[in-house]
This record gives C-alpha cells, sequence and structure tokens, in this order.
C-alpha cells in the first residue's frame, strides 16, 4: 500500500508528470490555465439538452471553457464574493452549470445542492455554508427548481443575490416560441436581488481575471454529504484534494484524446471531482446528455447510441443505470469504449457479469466518498480485478483496517473485518465537515478518516466493503439515515418501537424497509402506518417500500432494536420472493453472520433446481449467498 507524503511529491512518480512544469498546480486556476495552453482548440465539455444521437449539442473548446470560467469568477468577485464566501447553485446538468461550479471555486467556494432535496433542506444548506449568491434555474416548464428556490431563499437570510440561468438557450424550433407562453410563473418573491445569468457575465472580462488568483491552497468547496433525509452535513474541500482527483484520474485513465460521458448530476462529488477535475488535468472531452442526466427522458433508449456519436472511450456509471442499459439492446458501434466505471453502490456480480457479456467492455468497480474530497480505490484497469471487491487504494492513498480494543485502536489483520478508515490529500484531518462538533471523534490516529464503512483487505491488497458502521441505507447510491423513518414513525400514537433498515434490491441496490412494534392494546394497520410515513416523511426517497408490523422487534439487552435480525426477515423475504416469482425450487433456510463476507443467505432446495438458474437470479442481488450444508 502506497503512502501518501504531500502534493508536491504527486509530480515525483517515477516518469509520471502530469504538468510539464516542475512544479503541481497550486490552484484551480492555475491547473486550467495550463491546461488551456495545452490544449486550448481541442474539445473540453459538451451538452446535449436532449437524448437524441442527432439532437443538437453545445461544445467548447479549453479556450473557450477558460474563458468563460474566468467571467464567470469576475461576476462573482464583482458581485461582492471573496475567497471566504459561498456560491451555491441548485441547477441541474447544463454548460451553465460546469461554469458556476469551476468559477465559483476561482472567486470563493462553491456548493452544489442537489436539486431534488426539498426546500426546507435547499434552505439549511443555504444558512450552514452562508451562502452569498446563489446560481439556480428561472421557470421553466416541466422542472419544479424555480419554485424550490423562492422558497428555499426566503428562509436564507444570508443570501443576497439570485442568478438565474435560462434554459430556453438551448431549445430550437416552434418550441423556443412556445416556451414563454407556458412558463410558469414563480408565485412570491424573496428579499434577494435576482439577475439574470447570460446579461450579468456578459459584462465581465474572460481574457483576465479583475482579481488576483489565490496564493495557494485553501478551501474552495463546499459539499454537502448524500443524504436524502434530515440535514445533510457538509463536508469542505480544498485546492489539494481537488487537483489530487483530477491528478489520480488523468495520471492512470484520461488523455486530452479521450472522450468520457458521464450522465451524473455535478451536485456529486464523482462527477464533479473525479470526472471533472480528470478533464482539467488532461485536457479529456466530457459529455453530459440532458439535463437530467440518467434520469433524462430517452437517454436510456439512445444511450449506446450516443456512445457511437462521441466516439465515448470512458462511460461513467452506477449500479442503478447498468440495471436500466441491460434492460435495452446494445443497438449501436460501441467499439471506441476501452472501460466504463461503476461507483456510489455496491454493483450486483450478476450485473457485472451482464453488462461485460452483453457489451464486450470492461467494467471497474471502485470506491470514494465525500468526506475525503472522493477518490480511494479502484480495481486495477489493465490488472486483475476481483468481482466484488473496490480493489486496490490508489497512489498516496492509505488505507487501513482499524478496530477498538482495551488496548486501544489496533490495525486489524489480512481478511479481519473493522471500519475503513483513510488517508489521503483529500481528506482534512480535523476539519472536514464545516460543523466542528461532526468532527469530533471522526479520525484515529489523528490522520485517519472513518469512514463509518466496514471492510477488510485480502493478502492481495484488495479492499472489500461488507457492511456499515453507521447503518446508512444507500438507495442507488443516495444515503438515507434510517433515524429520520423511525423517528417518523415513532410519532404514530400507536406505535411502541420501529426499526429501519435497507432490505435488497436487484435495482436500486437497498430500499427503506421499516419493522414496527405497536403499543399495547392499540390498533394500526400497514395502511394506516403507510399514510403516516407519506404525511411526515418529506422526501419521497426515504419512504419505506415495505412496512411490517411484528409482535415484538428484536433488542438487545440494554432495549436498543436489533437491526441485524430485522436485515435477516428482510433478506429472506426478498431472496424467497425473487426465487417463487422464477419458479425455482429453493429458499433461504437461515441468513447467517460471516467473518469475511457479512450476512449471508443459506439457500435449501426444495426440489430439483439447477445452481446457474439460482446464481442467475440473486446475483442481482449484492447480499452473498450459498447453499445451507
Amino acid at each position: 500500500m502506497v503512502q501518501f507524503a504531500t502534493l508536491a511529491d504527486i509530480t515525483r512518480i517515477e516518469g509520471e508528470m502530469p504538468w510539464p512544469q516542475s512544479q503541481p498546480a497550486r490552484t484551480l486556476y492555475e491547473l486550467l490555465s495550463r491546461t488551456r495552453d495545452r490544449h486550448g482548440s481541442l474539445r473540453a465539455t459538451s451538452f446535449q439538452m436532449f437524448s437524441g444521437p442527432n439532437d443538437p449539442a453545445e461544445t467548447l473548446t479549453w479556450d473557450e471553457l477558460h474563458g468563460r470560467v474566468t467571467q464567470a469568477a469576475n461576476m462573482f468577485r464583482a458581485l461582492g464574493v471573496t475567497e471566504t464566501d459561498t456560491v451555491a447553485y441548485v441547477l441541474p446538468n447544463c454548460t451553465e452549470t460546469v461554469v458556476t461550479l469551476l468559477g465559483g471555486m476561482v472567486a470563493g467556494i462553491a456548493a452544489p445542492i442537489n436539486p431534488l432535496l426539498e426546500p426546507e433542506q435547499i434552505a439549511a444548506i443555504l444558512r450552514e455554508t452562508k451562502a452569498r449568491v446563489v446560481v439556480t434555474l428561472k421557470e421553466f416548464p416541466k422542472t419544479d427548481v424555480a419554485q424550490k428556490m423562492a422558497e428555499a431563499v426566503r428562509n436564507a437570510p444570508n443570501v443576497q443575490v439570485v442568478i438565474e440561468v435560462d434554459l430556453l438557450r438551448y431549445i430550437t424550433g416552434i418550441k423556443r416560441f412556445i416556451i414563454p407562453f407556458i412558463r410558469p410563473k414563480n408565485p412570491s418573491g424573496h428579499h434577494a436581488r435576482v439577475l439574470d445569468w447570460a446579461s450579468e457575465t456578459a459584462k465581465h472580462p474572460r481574457d483576465r481575471l479583475t482579481f488576483a488568483d489565490s496564493d495557494g491552497d485553501r478551501v474552495a468547496a463546499y459539499f454537502h454529504t448524500g443524504g436524502t433525509t434530515g440535514m445533510p452535513k457538509v463536508a469542505q474541500h480544498s485546492y489539494s484534494g481537488m487537483i489530487y482527483n483530477g491528478w489520480v484520474g488523468h495520471t492512470l485513465l484520461f488523455t486530452e484524446k479521450d472522450n468520457v460521458i458521464c450522465p451524473l448530476p455535478l451536485f456529486h462529488v464523482f462527477a464533479c471531482h473525479v470526472i471533472l477535475m480528470a478533464m482539467v488535468a488532461s485536457g479529456g472531452h466530457v459529455i453530459f446528455p440532458t439535463p437530467q442526466g440518467y434520469r433524462g427522458a430517452g437517454v436510456f433508449d439512445n444511450f449506446w447510441k450516443l456512445v457511437e456519436r462521441w466516439q465515448v472511450t470512458f462511460i461513467i456509471t452506477v449500479p442503478t443505470a447498468i440495471a436500466a442499459m441491460m434492460q435495452r439492446p446494445v443497438n449501436a458501434d460501441v467499439s471506441s469504449v476501452k472501460t466504463a466505471f461503476s461507483g456510489s453502490a455496491p454493483l450486483p456480480v450478476e450485473l457485472f457479469r451482464r453488462f461485460e457479456k452483453a457489451t464486450g467492455v470492461t467494467l471497474v468497480e471502485g470506491y470514494g466518498l465525500t468526506e475525503a474530497t472522493c477518490l480511494v480505490s479502484c480495481n486495477p484497469v489493465d490488472g486483475e480485478k476481483k468481482i466484488g471487491s473496490v480493489g486496490v487504494p490508489f497512489p498516496h492513498c492509505d488505507v487501513r483496517i482499524l478496530k477498538v480494543t482495551p488496548h486501544g485502536v489496533l490495525d486489524c489483520e489480512t481478511d479481519e473485518v473493522g471500519e475503513i478508515c483513510v488517508a489521503n490529500p483529500g481528506v482534512r484531518p480535523g476539519a472536514t465537515y464545516t460543523e466542528a462538533d461532526k468532527n469530533r471523534d471522526l479520525y484515529f490516529h489523528g490522520d485517519f478518516l472513518r469512514t463509518g464503512d466496514l471492510g477488510r483487505i485480502d493478502a492481495d491488497g484488495y479492499l472489500w466493503i461488507t457492511g456499515r458502521a453507521k447503518d446508512l441505507i444507500i438507495r442507488g447510491g443516495h444515503n438515507i439515515d434510517p433515524a429520520e423513518i423511525e423517528e417518523a414513525l415513532a410519532g404514530h400514537p400507536a406505535v411502541a418501537f420501529a426499526g429501519a433498515i435497507g432490505q435488497p434490491d436487484a435495482f436500486a441496490g437497498e430500499l427503506p424497509c421499516a419493522y414496527v412494534e405497536l403499543v399495547g392494546g392499540a390498533q394500526a394497520s400497514v395502511e394506516d402506518l403507510a399514510t403516516w410515513c407519506r404525511e411526515h416523511i418529506h422526501e419521497r426517497a426515504a419512504i419505506p417500500k415495505h412496512l411490517e408490523i411484528l409482535d415484538e422487534l428484536p433488542k438487545t439487552a440494554v432495549g436498543k432494536v436489533f437491526k441485524p435480525d430485522l436485515r435477516r426477515r428482510a433478506i429472506t423475504r426478498v431472496y424467497d420472493a425473487a426465487l417463487a416469482e422464477a419458479g425455482l425450487a429453493a429458499r433461504v433456510d437461515h441468513v447467517a453472520e460471516d467473518k469475511k463476507l457479512g450476512l449471508v443467505a443459506h439457500l435449501r432446495r426444495t426440489g430439483p433446481v439447477e445452481e446457474d438458474a439460482v446464481a442467475s437470479v440473486l446475483g442481482q442481488f449484492t447480499q452473498p449467498w450459498t447453499w445451507a450444508a
């Protein structure tokens, strides 16, 4: 395992110099300027409003992107943004989103916010980040972002300016004339000044910064954690961490000749730091199809044709997207693709195999987290890939599996499960989150970030994730805090105890599931509780997909709900249903804890059954299984 040193040491890896200069860039603008100087006429970004393989697209060269970022940074400074002020944005993917992110980090601190969050959550993040300027959408058909933001800004008195991006400029033909007449009107105002992105940026020069660039490393981005319930925590990212992520991508993967399709949202670290920063470091070309990315209309139906159109060399994806792709034929020439990268959630083994068989494209799984800026490990592109593992740590990234013992915090043995802890240039010891109290007990041995994930490292140095110490439910890459579901259910007068877990799901990886124990003598039906959840859980993604009333929930000796038993129950129910639906003569005999693999479903045969058929059905889930002795 390679220990990390300093960012300056990165360029001294033998024979690998990402920049012609003797020192790495110290700031984002310096890195962007170097890439402009080397590859100015090459394509940098492309954005399609619609998903058709022949639909119009806007492409910027590195010269043009550098100019737009310079112009945006100048505008933000003119609006009073300093290096310690925040430029938040609540936007779908488009060219302006890329420019806002980069320009915001040059002028101050950029804070991307998920547009799918509820207004009260957006407002809470605006307050926590002390956002001075917010960039968002002008009212537009089929989106409620502008309406959400009107409410959010009313509850964020620190916001002084709202800059609106109008997607109308991407529309052609008769729709361009119709939309102004059907455009929804924002029903209520707020205290902030409202400006138009296009007219405001046009006032500022593109050929130079009107202020001095930063003189070194500093915090330049705030990314809220993936939580879709409650108040997400806000992680701080510095230039050094972002440049490190870009350096990894450039040194190990991308060159200026690559075309990378990234239908992931530009409020997530995977798209922003892993992909966009790697393009800024390498001079490669990134394509963003539709404002909603993979969620956009027709993206999955047209995906392989888009790969052919752009001569894509790398596909960036997540397990839920891969599952959707496999429901469509590979109906285009995809011979340009070298590799597909999957992250954000565990990838089922069967889905891995189906993808590689259907496409002929190598699939690589990796691991990262917002708190570490992102990148931690990846299966080698050209080396041995261990299906189910998240590969080996990147250069200058030290991963340790640690455990708390009566003798202190110690390293686990090979293949022994403990907490995954990370130290690399993307980790900010003592200052991961904006709220100081949330950094308490977050590190072991001073520098090692406690990820909250449980895992092991095998004899070959490959990292395996076996569970989560924090009990988060990961639905399609989105983190859901089970406490929010439990608190909502606990508010029902008939509920005594509630336990929320993630049940296996072939598409999303996990779905929220809740078990309830009623107050003695109380009456409530599953339908009553489901209605209560819909009324009291604000984020739709967190509403339980399965509710069950038990006579008594399993509990520990001190009266806490014992969730491993609930997980065993859920695994049994979901796997039995999948096997029954497939008409296979097998059922779950029991679910047991395995030292290396976590909870494992042990099956028994109820009649003649082919093992390959069982593997095909249960391979769609991430939870391991075996035959009972």
